[in-house]
Order: C-alpha cells, then structure tokens, then sequence
C-alpha cells in the first residue's frame, strides 16, 4: 500500500494510506486533520488548503494560473513547497510524498 508522511503544525508526524482517485485534501480531511479547513470543498475557490510538499522528487500535476493566484495571496506561500492540496489527485506514483501542513485548525 502506498503512503503520504504528513508533519501537522505542531510538528506531530502521520502516515496516510492512499487511495487512488482522491484529492490530497480529501485523504487529509478523511484522516482528520483539522488544519485543511477546505471551505470550498475542493474547488479551487479558498485556499484553506493549502499545504507545503516537502522534496520534488514525485511527479505532481502542474499548478494552474487559479491555484497560483490563490496561492500568491497566502503570507506563507513558497513558490518551491506551496500547493493546494485540493488540486493533487494522487496515485501509487505519490508513494512517500512528504507534505507539510500550515494551519493551526479549528
């Protein structure tokens, strides 16, 4: 089984199974992890979302003119880490895929 390492904001580290065809975000919210508010349910439209992936060395989608715009307008974006988690459909391929979440939840 394939797997995503995820360090919270308090620096608590988990592992998360994937299931092939969901969002980050979806497997993040599923595992419960408050930091991804996700308030426009993936769609692009918020940034709640938004995560830093730790390494490049896995094949990720190409971000989007929408998702930068949003991403710029976050005082923690990286143009290096920065992503919304909501626009990475991920597969095996993702298997070790270090993600690193910013927000301090509810």
């Amino acid at each position: 089984m394939s797997k995503v390492f995820v360090e919270n904001s308090k620096g608590e580290k988990s592992e998360l199974e994937i299931d092939p065809g969901l969002s980050l975000m979806e497997h993040l919210r599923d595992a419960g992890h408050d930091e991804v508010q996700a308030v426009c349910g993936g769609s692009c439209s918020c940034a709640t979302c938004h995560v830093y992936i730790e390494g490049t060395d896995k094949p990720l989608s190409t971000i989007e003119e929408d998702e930068l715009s949003l991403l710029e307008l976050e005082d923690n974006f990286d143009v290096q880490r920065s992503r919304l988690s909501c626009q990475l459909e991920l597969d095996h391929s993702h298997d070790g895929l270090r993600v690193t979440l910013l927000n301090e939840g509810f």
